[in-house]
């Protein structure tokens, strides 16, 4: 497949897959950050294959699913068979040469084992990647003639009780030999019972010119197809292993991998360390020696090096700069950013904010809106009151300013460098730097009142 001429792989990706029971087409069902068909795709194109995707149930969904990717794309306008699947695509691919023929809902099929099917493939007509299993169910059977020579693929419902018992099936990837194709789509007849056309039909017909060529491939888990919910959770846990492995191997550490969610888009640098129980999705990146604890959920976020994310917290499209530490139980929401060194405590949420370097907000606080400057310290129980029920608004705390307990600053509203705002207070005005803030009740202390009304309850 090194040939300066470009290669090709027909996906087929047209079918409903009832048997998911979901509303969702079947390679439309998201598999560790993509849809099961991209998977596909992208084990075609690592093999320097350019894809043709063959649609026709929820096209418009499939199409989008692949939009920022290089993929052709070919309408099956009746789902009428694999074969059919095929000729519609023939109008995508060169006259002569060889096509790789994928199944859309096969998502484990690596890239070696694709270059493995094309370089046996040779001369042959056609080439076909079979399996032994134990339990062969609905698959197709590969019959060899009596000298072990393969001769047709019989699919299981019209197989006979000896045929049943063969347990050689076909995984459904192929080689063709592209001109060869186009003569032999046209003769092949729609099976009665489903009307549709075969593709596996392909194999006799080859073999009736001596040109049918087979490969068995030793790991049945990785080309099985995904048939229901069953298969789709096995697949998903193969792809998983195979993702946190790969960054094992180049440097994170793992404390119980097999507990651990990681989306194939996730960037992990070397020295990292993933607690337990955690999920890591989207265009989410972590740099060296950042340590995430238990139960840490982060999607689509930036996080820097040296940071510390403790257990039970999650940072949704957030940007955590270097050395910063994040909960336990807190969570960052969209917009938010922790500069070098700040600290967001347990309990504590973030919206659309910044928190300046070495700022601190370390308890039961609700900051949104807001711009904390550097070295300023959130007290316990503070919030930013940001929407009146109609319009948002911001506030800005000046970097070393500090904001006493169970504070409220009513946005849009301002608290200068270098501020103090008394525990309690309800700040509806700007506070220039330096100064004390408060605005609260006068205190008023009612001598021995207190034992007054416990002796009025015992009467």
């Amino acid at each position: 497949m090194q040939s300066q001429e470009q290669n090709f792989a027909v996906i087929l990706a047209a079918g409903r897959g009832t048997r998911m029971k979901s509303a969702l087409a079947k390679v439309l069902h998201p598999l560790v950050g993509r849809p099961m068909v991209a998977h596909v795709v992208a084990s075609a194109q690592a093999a320097k294959l350019q894809p043709v995707v063959v649609v026709n149930h929820q096209e418009e969904q499939v199409r989008a699913a692949l939009g920022g990717l290089d993929v052709r794309f070919a309408r099956q306008t009746e789902t009428r068979g694999t074969g059919n699947a095929v000729e519609c695509a023939l109008g995508s691919l060169p006259e002569n040469g060889t096509v790789v023929v994928m199944a859309g809902d096969a998502p484990l099929v690596r890239t070696e084992t694709i270059a493995r099917l094309w370089a046996a493939h040779g001369d042959a007509a056609v080439t076909v990647l079979t399996a032994h299993v134990g339990e062969p169910a609905g698959y197709g059977r590969l019959v060899r003639d009596g000298a072990d020579v393969p001769v047709r693929i019989v699919e299981a419902r019209e197989a006979t009780p000896t045929e049943l018992a063969i347990t050689e099936i076909n995984t459904g990837l192929y080689c063709f030999d592209i001109a060869w194709l186009r003569a032999a789509l046209p003769k092949l007849e729609a099976h009665e019972h489903k009307n549709e056309i075969y593709l596996t039909d392909t194999l006799a017909l080859a073999a009736e010119d001596g040109r049918a060529h087979v490969v068995i491939h030793e790991d049945f888990s990785e080309v099985q197809g995904v048939n229901d919910r069953w298969e789709l959770a096995m697949a998903r846990q193969g792809l998983q292993r195979r993702i946190v492995e790969a960054h094992a191997r180049a440097g994170v550490d793992f404390v119980q991998p097999d507990s651990v969610v990681v989306e194939h888009g996730v960037v992990i640098a070397a020295d990292v360390m993933i607690g337990s129980s955690v999920v890591l999705e989207g265009q989410t990146s972590i740099a060296t020696g950042t340590v995430v604890g238990p139960f840490c959920h982060i999607r689509d976020s930036e996080i820097g090096e040296r940071v510390e994310i403790n257990s039970h917290s999650v940072c949704d499209s957030a940007v955590v700069e270097a050395q910063a530490t994040i909960g336990p139980y807190a969570r960052l929401r969209p917009g938010s950013r922790v500069c070098t060194g700040a600290r967001v405590g347990n309990f504590v949420e973030m919206k659309k904010s910044t928190l300046g370097p070495g700022a601190k907000a370390n308890h039961l606080a609700y900051i949104g809106d807001a711009t904390v400057g550097e070295g300023a310290n959130i007290g316990a129980g503070t919030i930013t009151c940001n929407y009146d029920g109609f319009n948002k608004s911001s506030t800005t705390i000046g970097a070393g300013a500090f904001i006493g307990s169970n504070s409220a600053l009513v946005a849009p509203v301002t608290v200068g460098e270098g501020a103090i705002v008394g525990a309690g207070s309800v700040i509806t005005k700007d506070i220039p730097a330096d100064a004390v803030g408060i605005a609260r009740g006068s205190q008023t202390n009612l001598e021995d009142a207190a034992a007054r009304f416990r002796a009025r309850k015992k009467r």
